[in-house]
C-alpha cells in the first residue's frame, strides 16, 4: 500500500497559525452603501467577518488545507507525494526588509508592493505582500514596504505599484492617496479601502468611471477571464466589490464574476492607469482558481508585450534506491522516445528506521547497495533526465513524522502530525533539531551520498512535502541557489516584522519567480497524479491534470507542471503527457526556464 498524500489540490494562500487555530471576528453590519454625490463611508466588512475559522494545516509536497478566513486567505495545494503509504504531499527576490537600494535609482525601475500592516490581522497583510512580491519577481526587481511607512514621491521610483488592501479600513497616508491619483506609473489595487481614494477625490467616479459601492457577498463559484471559466471556493464569504455608478465606455471589465443565479458582477477593472481587482486572488485557491486570472493580467502592467508561449515540465517523484529499475527504466525510455525532458526527484539515502517495511527491523540503504538502480539513474541522466537533489533522507530521524518514519513518506526539515479529528495533516513547525547549520549539514550529507554513487551533481532543491522554516532556506538557498517546488513563508520574511512560524503562507506559481529567499524557483502548479481519496483530498486522476493544465492557457507565457511517481503505472503518465501535448504545450527541461 502506498501512501501519497492527496492532491495538490488547493493552493495558493496558506495561512498556516501554528497548527490549528481559531480566530474570533468581530459582527459587522451591511447596510451601508457607497453615496455617489458625497463622501461615502467604507463599505460594511463582508458578512463571513462575523465567523470564527480554524485554520489546518495538510501537508506532503502540501501546503495548509483550505483556509475558511475571512478576511481572505488562499491555499495551498496538496499533493501526492507518498512513496510506500499515502502521504501528505510537499510543498523561494532577495529578502529586502523594506525597501531596496532601487528606490534611490535615477531611472524608474521595478516594482514596488504595498500592503497593510496595522490592527489585529496586520500579520495577513505581510504574508499577502509576500505572494505580490514573489509573483512580481518574474518580471524584474521588486521592493516592498507597509503602505503606512509610504511617503510623497515613492510611486515615481518604480514602473508600476501593486497595493494589496487586506486591513478593512486601513489608515492610508493622504500622500499615497494622492500620488496614485495624479501619477502616470501603472498601479495595481487589490480589494480593501479603495472607498479611501475615491473619497479623496472628488471627480474620482468622472475619471474612472465607477464608484466602489458594497461588497457582495453571495456565493460565488465562478470567474470568467478570457472565455476560461475559473473556480472560486465558494465557501469564501469575504465579498467582492460592486460599483455604483458604473461608466462602461471609461471602465474595461478585465473578468467576471458569476453568482449563482447567473447573474454577473465585474471581478477586475480597469480605467486610465489603475487596474482594480475587488477580492484578494491570493485567498481559497486551488489549481483552477481564478488566481490564475490574476497571474496572467500582472502581464498587462508589468510586461505588456510578452509573447504567448505554453511550456510544460515533468518531475519523476521520490526516486530512492529501493525503487524498481525495470519500471523506472520503462518510464525513462517512454519520455525519451517522446521528446519529453523530464527531472529525477532523487532521495540521497533511504532508510525505514522503525523497521515498519521490514519485519521490525531498522533498515538503510545507500545507492551503493543497489547497482541497477544507480545505472538506471545514470541512464535517466543521459536520456534527458536532470536529478534534483529531494532532501537527504526525506523523513526525520526515528519518529513518525508523521506517518511512517519512512523515507519518502515523511517530512524531514518540518514537524507536522495528523489530525484525528478532521483527517488533517497539520504543520507544527520547524524540526527540534533546526538551523542553518543543520540545514546545510543534510544538504551537503545528501550531496556526498549521490557523489558516492557516481551521479551528477545536482543544481536544483526541493523540499520533501514542500516543507521547511525561514532559516533553512536562507541556509540551502547558499548551497542550492534554485529550487522546484511550491513555496511556504512565514511572518517576518519581509524583514519588517520578528519572525514567526505562527503564521505562514503556501504558495504556487504558474511561471518562474525569485522569492524572498533568493531562491530560483522552477514552477510545479498542476499537482500530481493520485488515484485515491486521502486526507480530505479527492483523488487526481489524468484527466484533472490535463484540465488544469488547459486552464492554465489563460497564462499567456504559463508553465504546466506536474510529477509523478514511478511506482504508478506507465499508462496513467502517457494519458497526461498526451493531453498537455494536445493543450498546445511543449515540454521543456527545467533548466530552459
Amino acid at each position: 500500500m502506498q501512501r501519497a498524500i492527496a492532491n495538490f489540490a488547493v493552493f495558493t494562500f496558506v495561512v498556516a497559525l501554528s497548527g490549528c487555530a481559531t480566530y474570533d471576528i468581530p459582527n459587522v453590519d451591511h447596510n451601508h452603501k457607497f453615496a455617489t454625490t458625497e463622501e461615502a463611508p467604507a463599505p460594511a466588512a463582508p458578512a463571513a467577518a462575523a465567523q470564527p475559522i480554524a485554520v489546518s494545516v495538510v501537508g506532503n509536497h502540501a501546503q495548509p488545507t483550505l483556509n475558511p478566513f475571512p478576511v481572505d486567505f488562499g491555499q495551498a495545494p496538496l499533493i501526492n507525494e507518498g512513496r510506500h503509504r499515502l502521504v501528505p504531499q510537499d510543498r523561494g527576490l532577495d529578502t529586502r526588509p523594506a525597501e531596496t537600494a532601487l528606490e534611490f535609482a535615477t531611472t524608474p525601475a521595478g516594482t514596488l508592493v504595498l500592503y497593510d500592516s496595522t490592527g489585529a490581522y496586520g500579520w495577513l497583510g505581510e504574508l499577502y505582500g509576500i505572494a505580490a512580491v514573489n509573483l512580481a519577481s518574474h518580471f524584474g526587481v521588486t521592493a516592498s514596504k507597509p503602505v503606512v511607512n509610504y511617503v510623497v514621491g515613492d510611486i515615481a521610483k518604480y514602473k508600476a505599484v501593486i497595493y494589496i488592501g487586506s486591513t478593512y479600513d486601513e489608515p492610508l497616508p493622504v500622500a499615497f492617496l494622492d500620488d496614485v491619483l495624479t501619477t502616470t506609473v501603472p498601479v495595481i489595487w487589490i480589494y480593501d479601502n479603495i472607498w479611501q481614494l475615491a473619497n479623496r477625490s472628488p471627480t474620482f467616479a468622472t475619471k474612472y468611471g465607477y464608484n466602489p459601492w458594497a461588497f457582495d457577498v453571495t456565493s460565488i463559484s465562478k470567474v470568467t477571464y478570457r472565455s476560461t471559466a475559473l473556480t472560486r471556493d465558494p465557501t469564501n464569504g469575504a465579498g467582492i466589490m460592486q460599483f455604483s455608478p458604473f461608466d462602461a465606455t471609461k471602465v474595461t471589465t478585465l473578468a467576471t464574476a458569476s453568482r449563482a443565479d447567473g447573474t454577473t458582477l465585474p471581478w477586475a477593472v480597469r480605467s486610465s492607469n489603475l487596474t482594480y481587482f475587488g477580492e484578494v486572488p491570493f485567498a481559497y485557491i486551488d489549481h483552477n482558481d481564478r488566481y490564475l486570472a490574476f497571474c496572467d493580467l500582472l502581464f498587462d502592467t508589468l510586461a505588456p508585450t510578452t509573447v504567448a508561449q505554453h511550456r510544460a515540465l515533468v518531475r519523476l517523484e521520490d526516486v530512492s534506491p529501493v525503487e524498481d529499475p525495470v519500471a523506472f527504466k520503462a518510464i525513462v525510455d517512454y519520455l525519451y522516445s517522446q521528446s519529453v525532458p523530464f527531472s529525477v526527484a532523487i532521495i540521497p539515502l533511504y532508510t525505514d528506521p522503525l523497521g515498519i517495511d521490514n519485519g521490525g527491523v531498522p533498515t538503510t540503504v545507500k545507492w551503493t547497495d543497489r547497482p541497477k538502480m544507480v545505472t538506471q539513474i545514470k541512464y535517466a541522466t543521459s536520456h534527458g533526465g536532470t536529478l534534483v537533489m529531494h532532501g537527504y533522507t526525506h523523513q526525520y530521524g526515528t519518529q513518525k513524522n508523521p506517518y511512517s518514519g519512512i523515507s519518502a513518506d515523511d517530512f524531514e526539515f518540518y514537524i507536522a502530525h495528523v489530525d484525528t479529528t478532521t483527517n488533517n495533516v497539520v504543520y507544527d513547525g520547524p524540526v527540534p533539531s533546526d538551523s542553518a547549520t543543520w540545514a546545510v549539514g543534510r544538504v551537503n550529507s545528501g550531496l556526498a551520498a549521490l557523489k558516492a554513487a557516481g551521479f551528477t551533481t545536482p543544481t536544483i532543491f526541493e523540499y520533501p512535502h514542500y516543507a521547511g522554516s525561514s532559516v533553512d532556506s536562507k541556509a540551502i538557498r547558499g548551497v542550492l541557489a534554485t529550487a522546484y517546488h511550491r513555496g511556504l513563508y512565514f511572518g517576518g520574511d519581509l524583514g519588517i516584522n520578528p519572525p514567526t512560524a505562527q503564521h505562514s503562507i503556501g504558495l504556487f506559481y504558474p511561471f518562474t519567480v525569485t522569492d524572498v529567499y533568493g531562491w530560483k524557483l522552477k514552477p510545479e502548479n498542476l499537482g500530481n497524479y493520485e488515484p485515491l481519496a486521502y486526507n480530505n483530498h479527492p483523488p487526481r486522476l489524468p484527466a484533472d491534470i490535463v484540465a488544469t493544465a488547459q486552464n492554465n492557457l489563460v497564462i499567456r507565457d504559463g508553465v504546466a507542471s506536474f510529477f509523478f511517481h514511478p511506482y504508478y503505472p506507465l499508462t496513467q503518465l502517457q494519458a497526461i503527457v498526451t493531453g498537455i501535448k494536445a493543450a498546445g504545450y511543449k515540454f521543456v527541461a527545467a533548466s530552459a526556464l
